[in-house]
């Protein structure tokens, strides 16, 4: 029974194998073709190439041409260039070969406790940094740890690595990024050079955006590139992917604003203008219907929280005391929205206030 089992099973090995070889091979080749998403395709490949951060750019052209390197710490928005910046740097610092070897990279998706601060970061920090690039230009003595996200570390694991970042001085340098230097610990911050990475200003994200579009053969109108760059809010990495996936969707057509709008989650201005309508006109019941159908039509009430606000403040159809009272409520909102409260309820009591708001008057 035994080697009637074992037959089959040891001629069926053969083509199986084959066909596992030939399917590694196809996807082999698959991989080669591979689309590359364009956040990754138009990342800085060198420090030149980063947009709008001057004084960072000078320091590490510095440090290029020879200079030693402090620890660094770069804070600001997301989709600003932080990790880019310093990924650029150690590319150039390091050339394609030793790039593996000497740059240690953690994100807030690894696990970055305390244990993982003892022991993985302080032993390649006690690594001693050897080797020549290839190409023959000077190769720093030091390597770099690059700690993305770290303001989602923990306390303990942050003053664990103030030690190793003293001690370990001669042979490594660290480099912290964060999006709100408030949660780092006072010890680490001392110990590095601040940067503040500044929310790209309009004009830069648009003539990146156009140099993408060009690169890419995408049609797309000035004022569809402009409302862009508005719906990202100084984020390059969120504009170059809401283009990408609008390019997408309209197969070679041109983009319009429209579409920018369906694919970032916009709400529509008609639908806010509707539901301020709604709040002038007095009817709960008609306000509750238009509330409803906010909700169904699947708009994230954070982001009208958001729209709201803005248009709210910049109307002139309303007093100072009821803007008040309206953008008090908007926070109040927003805070309940972050807890986890429900959307629907929320929504229906800011639409009550600026009800009572607008109708109080009349």
């Amino acid at each position: 029974m035994q080697a009637f089992l074992k037959g089959p099973a040891s001629i069926s090995t053969k083509p199986i194998a084959a066909k596992e070889k030939s399917a590694a091979g196809s996807s082999g080749e698959g991989k080669r073709t591979k689309p590359i998403p364009w956040v990754e395709k138009y990342r800085p490949k060198n420090v030149d190439e980063v947009a709008f951060q001057d004084e960072v750019v000078a320091v590490l052209k510095k440090s290029l041409e020879g200079a030693d390197l402090p620890n660094l710490l770069f804070y600001g928005p997301p989709g600003t260039g932080k990790t880019s910046t310093i990924l650029a740097a150690a590319r150039e610092l390091f050339g394609p070969d030793l790039f593996r070897q000497r740059v240690l990279e953690l994100n807030a998706s690894d696990e970055r406790g305390i244990q993982v601060i003892r022991e993985k970061v302080k032993a390649f920090a006690q690594l001693t940094a050897s080797g020549s690039r290839s190409d023959g230009k000077m190769c720093p003595p030091f390597k770099i740890v690059i700690l993305d996200e770290a303001d989602s570390m923990t306390s303990a694991a942050q003053a664990a690595l103030r030690r190793t970042m003293e001690k370990e001085s001669k042979t490594t340098r660290f480099c912290l990024i964060c999006n709100y230097i408030s949660r780092i610990i006072e010890p680490l911050t001392s110990r590095c050079s601040k940067f503040r990475f500044k929310p790209l200003s309009d004009s830069i994200q648009q003539q990146r955006l156009l140099d993408v579009s060009e690169k890419e053969h995408v049609k797309i109108s000035n004022e569809a590139v402009s409302y862009l760059v508005k719906v990202s809010e100084g984020d390059l990495r969120k504009a170059i992917t809401f283009l990408q996936s609008a390019t997408r969707l309209m197969g070679g057509k041109e983009i319009t604003e429209k579409i920018i709008t369906e694919i970032a989650g916009v709400i529509p201005k008609e639908t806010i203008a509707e539901l301020l309508l709604g709040c002038q006109s007095g009817s709960f019941e008609k306000l509750e219907t238009l509330a409803k159908n906010l909700i169904n039509e699947g708009f994230a009430v954070a982001q009208l929280v958001n729209q709201l606000h803005d248009t709210v403040v910049e109307s002139e159809d309303y007093s100072d005391k009821q803007k008040s009272a309206i953008v008090e409520k908007l926070a109040e909102v927003d805070k309940c929205l972050a807890d986890g409260a429900d959307e629907f309820l929320q929504l229906m009591s800011l639409c009550a206030l600026v009800m009572q708001q607008l109708t109080q008057n009349t």
